[in-house]
Order: C-alpha cells, then sequence, then structure tokens
C-alpha cells in the first residue's frame, strides 16, 4: 500500500523493502473546466487550451548544485547533455536517468510523464535528485496551478510498486497555487538509505 506523505515528511527507500535498481517518478493531472458563456469567457483569464505540465530532474551534487549545465565553447549553458533531464534532454548521457517523453495534454489515466532513474546504478557523484513541475509557457498563456487539478507525482519501485503519492495541488498554498507556474515537489536524496522528501 502506497503512503501519502505531506510536505516535511520523509520516506527511507530501504533496499531489504524496495527494488530501487529502477524508480520511476510519475506526474499526472487534469484541467478544471473553465466557466463558460459570456462572463465566463471575460473574466477568466487563461485561454480554454491545453496546460503542458513537464517534470525536470535536477542532478545535485554533495553541495546541492548542478554542476554540468551543458556548457557550449562559450561557456554558456544550453542544457544539452547536462545534469538536468527535461524535454529537451530526454537521456542522461550516464545512462542511469531519463524522461520516457513529453505529454502536453494531461489526457489518459495514469501518469502522464515519468522520469525513469537507476538508483543503485547512479553515479556516486550524485548525492540528491531534486524535482520541479512547470507548466510549459505558463506565464505567457497566463496559466497557473490553480488551474490545474487531480495532480499528482507518484515513486515506484522496480517491480511496479507504488511507494510514496503526493497530491500537488492539496499541498501548495492557495497564493502560490494561484499565481505559480513552477513547484518544486520533491527531493530524492542519497543518505544510508535513500530518502524521498515532498517538498510542497
Amino acid at each position: 500500500m502506497a503512503i501519502t506523505l505531506a510536505k516535511g515528511q520523509g520516506l527511507s527507500l530501504e533496499k531489504s523493502k524496495h527494488d530501487l535498481e529502477r524508480v520511476t517518478i510519475g506526474l499526472g493531472w487534469d484541467i478544471t473546466e473553465q466557466k463558460k458563456g459570456f462572463l465566463g469567457g471575460l473574466f477568466s483569464g487563461a485561454k480554454s487550451e491545453e496546460h503542458d505540465l513537464d517534470v525536470v530532474a535536477f542532478l545535485c551534487d554533495a553541495s546541492g548544485k548542478v554542476k554540468d549545465l551543458g556548457w557550449n565553447a562559450a561557456g554558456q549553458a544550453t542544457l544539452e547533455n547536462s545534469d538536468v533531464i527535461f524535454f529537451n534532454n530526454l537521456k542522461h548521457r550516464s545512462g542511469q536517468i531519463w524522461l520516457t517523453g513529453d505529454n502536453r495534454t494531461g489526457a489518459g489515466d495514469g501518469d502522464d510523464e515519468q522520469i525513469i532513474v537507476k538508483l543503485n546504478s547512479l553515479a556516486a557523484e550524485y548525492h540528491k535528485i531534486v524535482f520541479i513541475v512547470q507548466i510549459y509557457n505558463g506565464a505567457k498563456n497566463n496559466q497557473h496551478f490553480g488551474q490545474v487539478k487531480n495532480a499528482f507525482i507518484r515513486a515506484i519501485d522496480g517491480t511496479g510498486k507504488e511507494m510514496v503519492s503526493v497530491n500537488m495541488i492539496n499541498n501548495v498554498h492557495y497564493y502560490l497555487l494561484n499565481w505559480s507556474e513552477k513547484i518544486v515537489v520533491g527531493n530524492l536524496m542519497r543518505l544510508r538509505n535513500s530518502v524521498l522528501r515532498p517538498h510542497i
């Protein structure tokens, strides 16, 4: 049975209880129906179009920083072949963490996006993975998490067992929910036992 965590709580992922060879971080969401009619269209603000939520993983070193941002010859960060996993850098160069694809609508049941981590094989230099959920072009399209419902992030072990599930909407402050298009949702830390801690 999966555990539902609140902000500040942590789940110790002991190897004796969970298969950590392949950990799946799944994200799912639906869109709140916009008000209909003249007044609804006039005051709703956001367009009645798709909300493209993206899960992003930052591989951090012992100091909590991302070391490789995919620098080019001019010393500029490109995020290509970097320690940031997202829709434009689907797979880490190590092959140990990858994004399975980019769902742009949230349509369908279950996970809409997944990041898979081969936790036991990931290099020891990575001490923490920070997961962020963002709405692509949210500010440009006047979209925010207040227009999203049934949004969750969960962790599944290598046997397919759901270890933890977090309801993103219930755990976000109202003000942040209705103005933000980016939310830090959790940290996966490598201690004596790996620990998954929601941030929202």
